[in-house]
């Protein structure tokens, strides 16, 4: 109340889908509303011990539903295919989420699950661009992206889609 042009993210777990906690987040009205699904539907029981893939997909919903502007963040290089990537971007788009992050799997100790491969940088364009074009209003997609990159323009509705849109434009002239 005293810096009205403050923004703020926040990021959640999944409350095991209760939806009373989930409606406080709501309540609170931040600008934006960050859950990480981390990985693909096949990949979630290793990656997210105790998460749910349909159970993460079904806050995001929620989230949406309540007015919130959602964002979620996948790790690639853990195993997954590139198909399994975009099930998992168009089922994060049938929710009706709006910002997504696409990043490098590091593997932070060795206790961690091993990086099963490096990801192209043209991949990761790639990955952005099919993004956009199935319904992203923002997509991050890069090797050292984080689900908090750039999260200062996130908030900002349209911006990265126009972006994108004049992007292609001028690569076009």
């Amino acid at each position: 109340m005293l810096n009205p042009t403050t923004t703020l993210e926040t990021l959640i777990p999944d409350f095991r889908g209760i939806n009373d906690q989930i409606q406080r987040i709501i309540d609170a009205a931040p600008e934006v509303v960050s859950h990480n699904m981390e990985t693909v539907e096949r990949m979630t029981r290793q990656v997210r011990i105790q998460a749910k893939y349909r159970r993460s997909l079904d806050v995001l919903k929620t989230l949406k539903q309540g007015g919130m502007r959602t964002k979620t963040g996948l790790m690639l290089g853990l195993g997954e295919t590139k198909d399994e990537v975009i099930q998992t971007m168009k089922d994060l788009v049938a929710v009706g989420t709006d910002v997504l992050t696409l990043g490098q799997y590091l593997q932070p100790t060795k206790k961690h699950l091993p990086v099963e491969r490096f990801v192209h940088p043209d991949e990761f364009a790639e990955l952005r661009e099919i993004g956009y074009n199935i319904g992203f209003d923002y997509v991050e997609s890069g090797p050292l992206v984080r689900s908090s990159y750039h999260s200062e323009k996130h908030v900002i509705a349209g911006f990265g889609k126009n972006k994108w849109q004049e992007e292609k434009k001028a690569a076009a002239n």
